[in-house]
């Protein structure tokens, strides 16, 4: 990471502080091994991990509220992990994951920033179903469908981790396929919920996506 430039900021969230290192911005680029390459992961869409966006802070400051005791949880396409990071500050169970070859490197970067404990990682492949993961009571993540093609990937990979009784909470950013990830999620015995988030006064703009909740 020594030749991408960083930024570092701290996020709040009613008396707690998280600390972050990220990118700079969407135009930093390092891959000298081809890692990410190798994965299908093109120069262009590389840096999208290390950014925090307006879904990740939209579902940090809900998860923040939330009822996570005794509930093991799992972060799906975590990026910075913000939420996860803040479910650690918590001493909730966290378990994060996500595709990209950087992200553990920052997730334990930020991890002992914040003078927390290692937060568990796996780097999985949605459709990847050799993964070891296992089961979860609560699983989250935001601005996670880019293609169509995820639609399907991501239902699947959800029911292959979900408890009988789970709860799922995605935030997505009105890219137009929310209403497909429902479908699919009813199919698998889910119940579907959807609303605007309130009091997005710490967003630089309008927040024009929704939070789905899935519940059986």
């Amino acid at each position: 990471m020594t030749k991408l430039r960083l930024r570092y900021q701290t996020l709040e969230f009613g008396d707690t502080d998280i600390h972050l290192c990220t990118l700079r911005n969407t135009q930093e680029f390092h891959d000298p091994q081809g890692r990410a390459e190798q994965l299908g992961i093109s120069s262009a869409s590389w840096p999208i991990f290390g950014v925090v966006w307006p879904s990740s802070l939209v579902l940090a400051h809900y998860i923040n509220d939330y009822d996570t005791e005794a509930k093991r949880i799992l972060e799906i396409g975590c990026g910075m992990a913000l939420s996860s990071l803040l479910l650690n500050k918590q001493e909730a169970d966290i378990t994060a994951t996500d595709y990209h070859p950087e992200v553990q490197h920052f997730l334990k970067r930020n991890a002992a920033i914040n003078q927390d404990q290692a937060i568990a990682y796996q780097q999985v492949d949605w459709a990847d179903s050799n993964d070891s993961l296992g089961l979860y009571d609560l699983i989250i993540g935001s601005d996670l469908l880019y293609e169509d093609e995820h639609i399907e990937l991501l239902a699947n990979f959800i029911q292959r981790h979900a408890k009988p009784h789970c709860e799922v909470i995605i935030v997505d950013p009105g890219r137009g396929r929310k209403n497909k990830l429902g479908k699919a999620m009813t199919a698998a015995g889910f119940a579907i919920s959807q609303h605007k988030p309130e009091h997005t006064d710490y967003l630089d703009k309008e927040f024009k996506g929704y939070i789905l909740s899935f519940r059986r």
